[in-house]
């Protein structure tokens, strides 16, 4: 999928907080200013958070409550070993009603289990090549419905 503005970016961050119609882990993978952050921005606003959000770079994990299904949003750019990955509190975010969002899921390599869907992001000229892999059913379902393939 080819995306050209930012606009377009938050629109898939809609429609993919849309399909998740249960909690589960999605890695976002791609170079600095590929539009990780502006895709989870654009999954947030859809659910009403409009003001504060902004990248965990530095606080590492930003958690939004909301109705029915929360949001998880971590950046690991920051991470010195995947170890502290534990000292972040990860498996608290582990529950049925919190969706999980990791920006640079590459730092934390060994402790990331259950990831449901990556999703990957790449300069294309002036764009965005978005695809995605699944690695189990609900993240199958999440890249049929977003028709990334």
């Amino acid at each position: 999928m080819l995306i050209c503005s930012e606009q377009e970016m938050r629109e898939l961050g809609a429609r993919l907080i849309d399909v998740c119609d249960s909690a589960g882990i999605i890695t976002l993978q791609g170079n600095l200013g590929t539009g990780k952050t502006t895709l989870v921005r654009g999954a947030l606003e859809a659910r009403g958070i409009t003001t504060g959000v902004r990248s965990p770079t530095y606080t590492l994990v930003e958690y939004y409550e909301l109705d029915g299904l929360s949001v998880a949003h971590l950046d690991l750019y920051r991470l010195a070993d995947p170890e502290e990955l534990e000292y972040l509190g990860f498996r608290d975010y582990l529950q049925a009603n919190t969706l999980i969002l990791i920006e640079w899921p590459e730092r934390a390599a060994g402790y990331l289990e259950h990831v449901g869907l990556q999703i990957n992001l790449e300069f294309d000229n002036d764009c965005r090549q978005v695809s995605g892999q699944a690695y189990n059913d609900w993240g199958k379902r999440l890249i049929n419905k977003l028709k990334l393939t």
